[in-house]
C-alpha cells in the first residue's frame, strides 16, 4: 500500500541529525557505545524502510535512536529526506544528496552551538507522508480489534438471540435481534467471540479471557431488553450467541518512540499470536507484564532464550546452560496485567517460555 511505503518520518530525520551532532561533536568517545564500527559510508533510503531499519544500519542498538536524537532538537523539518535520497555519514559530517539534482546538503553544527545549518532546496516531486516506525502491517489488526476482559464481562454481555430472517450466520446488512443488558448511551456495539484465557505460565493467575471482535452493527430500535441492529462489518462470520459490547474510544497509537522500562521488568512470552510455536521476526506475542509492572506503548524490551539442560560428562549430573540475549521486541498494546509486543529483531527463533527483560 502507498501509505506503507515509500515514506519519510520526522524521527528518520531526527534520528540522522543526530548522527551529524555526534560526529561534529565527540565522535571517538560517542561513536562507541552507540554508532556501528562498520556503518556505510552510503545509504540510499528507499521505498518500503522503516525507521527501525534505518536506524539499525548506523547504530548498535536501533531503539536507542531517541537517546541520540535528544542532543539535537534543532533539526524540526520532517521532509528533509526522501526515498532515493543518498545519506552519507563521513568525516563528521552528515550529508543528503537529493534524488534529481545535484544540490547536497551539509549538516554540522558549530562546536558548543547546537545549531544546525542547511543548504535550501527545491524539489519537484510532492511531499510524501512520513514512513513508519515499526512494520504496521504486521500488528495492523490488533491495534483496533480484540480485548483483555474478566471472565464475567462477556458471560454477562447481550447476545445475537436470532436473525430478522431465518438464518444462522449474518454478514453486512444483515440485521438480527439481541437480548440483555444494555448500555442506553451506546448505539454502536462490536460483536465478540470467546478467544484465548491467558494464564500466566510462573503462577498460574488469570490474566485475562481474549474477546475476539468478529463484527460490528449499529442498532436500530430498541424494545425493552431485545435490541434490532444492522451489522454494518464482519472479520468473521457472525453468529446467533455472538455477544455484544460497546465500542471503546480509545485513542490509537501508530507512532512508536522507543524507550526502556522505568523499572525492572521480568517476564516470559505466554503465546504467540497465530498459533505457532516458534518466535520469529514481526511475530506478535503474548507476555506475562502489563501496565501495572510499568509496561507502556513503545517499551523495549530483550528476548533471553532460555539455555538448554545437557548432560555433565565427568560428573554425570544435568546442568541448566545460562540464558542468551537472542532477539529484542518493543510492547504496541497493554493491558492490566499483561501486554502484545512485537519482535523487532531476533538472532534466532525464540519459543513461548522465553525470558523477557529490561534491554
Amino acid at each position: 500500500m502507498r501509505e506503507n511505503h515509500g515514506r519519510v518520518r520526522r524521527t528518520l530525520i531526527q534520528i540522522l541529525g543526530a548522527l551529524a551532532l555526534a560526529g561534529g561533536m565527540s565522535v571517538a568517545a560517542f561513536a562507541e557505545e552507540l554508532l556501528l564500527p562498520d556503518r556505510p559510508d552510503i545509504y540510499v533510503v528507499k521505498e518500503g524502510d522503516t525507521l527501525w531499519d534505518i536506524a539499525s544500519v548506523f547504530l548498535k542498538d536501533a531503539w536507542r535512536w531517541p537517546e541520540i536524537w535528544e542532543v539535537n532538537s534543532a533539526i524540526k523539518d520532517p521532509h528533509l529526506i526522501y526515498p532515493g535520497d543518498q545519506v552519507s555519514f563521513v568525516a563528521g559530517r552528515l550529508a543528503v544528496r537529493r534524488k534529481g539534482t545535484g544540490a547536497t546538503v551539509k549538516l554540522s553544527p558549530p562546536a558548543g552551538s547546537g545549531i544546525v545549518k542547511r543548504k535550501p532546496t527545491i524539489r519537484s516531486t510532492p511531499i510524501s507522508s512520513s514512513i513508519p516506525s515499526i512494520p504496521l502491517d504486521a500488528i495492523a489488526s490488533m491495534l483496533t480489534t480484540g480485548r483483555i476482559v474478566e471472565q464475567h464481562t462477556l458471560d454477562g454481555a447481550p447476545y445475537i438471540l436470532s436473525g430478522t430472517a431465518d438464518r444462522l450466520i449474518f454478514g453486512p446488512g444483515d440485521e438480527f435481534y439481541a437480548r440483555g443488558e444494555w448500555s442506553e448511551t451506546s448505539s454502536v456495539y462490536g460483536l465478540f467471540r470467546k478467544g484465548n484465557v491467558y494464564l500466566d505460565p510462573e503462577t498460574k493467575e488469570v490474566l485475562g479471557f481474549e474477546a475476539r471482535e468478529v463484527g460490528l452493527a449499529r442498532v436500530k430500535e430498541r424494545a425493552g431488553d431485545v435490541f434490532t441492529l444492522e451489522l454494518t462489518s464482519v472479520k468473521e462470520d457472525v453468529r446467533i450467541g455472538d455477544r455484544l459490547l460497546p465500542t471503546e474510544e480509545r485513542r490509537v497509537e501508530s507512532t512508536f518512540h522507543p524507550a526502556v522500562p522505568g523499572r525492572p521488568v521480568k517476564g516470559v512470552i505466554m503465546t504467540v499470536m497465530g498459533g505457532v510455536t516458534q518466535v520469529g521476526r514481526n511475530d506478535v506475542v503474548a507476555l506475562n507484564r502489563g501496565a501495572i509492572h510499568g509496561l507502556e506503548i513503545g517499551t523495549i524490551l530483550a528476548v533471553h532464550k532460555r539455555g538448554s539442560v545437557v548432560r555433565d560428562r565427568i560428573s554425570r549430573e544435568r546442568v541448566q546452560l545460562p540464558q542468551e540475549r537472542a532477539g529484542v521486541l518493543m510492547i504496541f498494546r497493554t493491558f492490566e496485567k499483561m501486554s502484545y509486543g512485537l519482535v523487532l529483531e531476533t538472532e534466532e527463533p525464540l519459543r513461548v517460555g522465553d525470558e523477557v527483560t529490561n534491554p
